[in-house]
């Protein structure tokens, strides 16, 4: 088998930190002896999450099987997904903002067209919905659980308390028009087609503080394995989150 130098943009110090997650980890279970040292136990997961290499590139690359792959690397993502904030942690910060950008995102999977519940008529193609809450310029603050991806924005934002969360605290939040009728709380786009006036330029000044916000969606699809996620719908909320608690640390 022919191998090659890699590189992952990431820094040491991610590195060094999810290295120390996994050695604590070790220490606290009691292993006494692991295939792979906690730092390329770490490199490892890295390179999954940030490059999306497959299960069976990694065995091949580390020297390792592909259960041990699947093991080291679902360990480590259970790590760091407790480690993201839950919403009432992520109101804490969103309390010190100005405004915040509230907008979802399809995470496609790989399903047949019988899964129905994960199709999305909007994009055409199966996935899992995740909202994400970005500050002000753009940067990441909070992503939700994934829900099927036939379930509508609102809905979705409904579901995991957003609306109520954000109007409790009287948070001023931008989204789009897939928001509209979420509450006071949330502002959105005029709906119309043939606006003019100061309704058309309500709606370009809205588009333009909006906008922002995908800097966060940007973000999130830098971790390459959120581009195409092939593993079990049941799994995807643990990765999502092992990728926003790794984001933050950064």
């Amino acid at each position: 088998m022919l191998v090659y130098p890699s590189a992952i943009d990431l820094s040491s110090r991610t590195l060094q930190h999810l290295s120390g997650l996994l050695a604590g980890h070790r220490r606290r279970i009691g292993s006494r002896w692991r295939r792979l040292t906690c730092g390329r136990q770490a490199l490892l997961a890295l390179a999954h999450l940030r490059c999306g290499d497959t299960y069976a590139r990694l065995a091949a690359g580390f020297r390792v099987g592909i259960a041990t792959v699947f093991r080291y690397i679902r360990e480590a993502a259970d790590l760091l997904a407790a480690l993201a904030p839950t919403l009432e942690q992520a109101m804490e910060t969103v309390r010190k903002k100005a405004c915040v950008i509230l907008d979802g995102t399809l995470l496609p999977i790989d399903r047949i067209a019988a899964d129905r519940p994960y199709y999305s008529g909007k994009k055409k193609h199966h996935g899992m919905n995740v909202q994400v809450i970005a500050d002000p310029v753009g940067r990441l603050i909070w992503a939700s659980d994934a829900l099927p991806g036939a379930t509508h924005d609102l809905t979705a934002a409904r579901t995991h308390g957003i609306p109520t969360a954000l109007a409790a605290d009287d948070v001023k939040c931008w989204a789009d028009k897939a928001y509209q009728g979420a509450g006071p709380a949330i502002r959105v786009p005029i709906r119309g087609k043939s606006l003019r006036g100061w309704r058309r330029r309500h709606n370009r000044d809205h588009a333009r503080i909006r906008s922002l916000g995908e800097r966060a969606m940007a973000t999130l699809k830098c971790w390459r394995v959120l581009r195409k996620l092939r593993c079990s719908t049941t799994r995807i909320t643990a990765i999502v989150r092992a990728v926003v608690a790794l984001e933050l640390a950064r």
